[in-house]
C-alpha cells in the first residue's frame, strides 16, 4: 500500500496551481474539470510517480473551520522537505513569499514557516544526514 495523495484545502484553485507550480516548482499532474471545480494535483516534478498534491477547493464548512484554525493557532498544513533550507528560505523569500518563521535548528531538522497565499501555512523542513532521524 502507497499514499497516492494527499489533499490541502485551497481559496483559490487557479490561484493554488500558479503558486504550486510558479513559486514553489511542483509539476501538474492532473487537472480534470468538475462543474465548478477541478480534481486538480500537483507532483515533485523529478518524481512524478510520488505522492500527489490535491489542491482541494475549501468549499466544505469543516474544511473552512479546520483550515482556518490551523492558520489561526500557526500551525501547518503539512511539511515539504528540501535538501536546502536557507537555500529554499532565500529563493522564496526572493520571489515575495511571506515566512511566519524563518529557518530555525530543532535537533535533527531545521525547519521554516510560509504562507502559501490560498490560506494555509507550509512547513519546510531540511534533516540532517547523520542526526537521530529515520528518512
Amino acid at each position: 500500500m502507497k499514499l497516492q495523495t494527499v489533499s490541502i484545502f485551497v481559496d483559490d484553485q487557479q490561484h493554488a496551481l500558479e503558486f504550486y507550480t510558479g513559486t514553489l516548482g511542483f509539476a501538474l499532474a492532473a487537472d480534470v474539470p468538475l462543474g465548478e471545480h477541478r480534481w486538480l494535483t500537483v507532483v515533485d516534478p523529478d518524481r512524478p510517480d510520488a505522492t500527489e498534491i490535491s489542491l482541494e477547493p475549501k468549499s466544505h464548512p469543516a474544511a473552512v473551520a479546520f483550515a482556518e484554525a490551523l492558520a489561526a493557532d500557526g500551525i501547518p498544513m503539512c511539511v515539504l522537505r528540501v535538501d536546502d533550507v536557507h537555500a529554499a528560505h532565500e529563493r522564496l523569500a526572493a520571489a515575495g513569499v511571506a515566512f511566519t518563521q524563518p529557518p530555525t535548528a530543532f535537533g535533527p531538522v531545521t525547519i521554516a514557516v510560509l504562507d502559501d497565499t490560498c490560506g494555509n501555512l507550509l512547513q519546510i523542513a531540511q534533516y540532517h544526514p547523520g542526526a537521530d532521524y529515520q528518512a
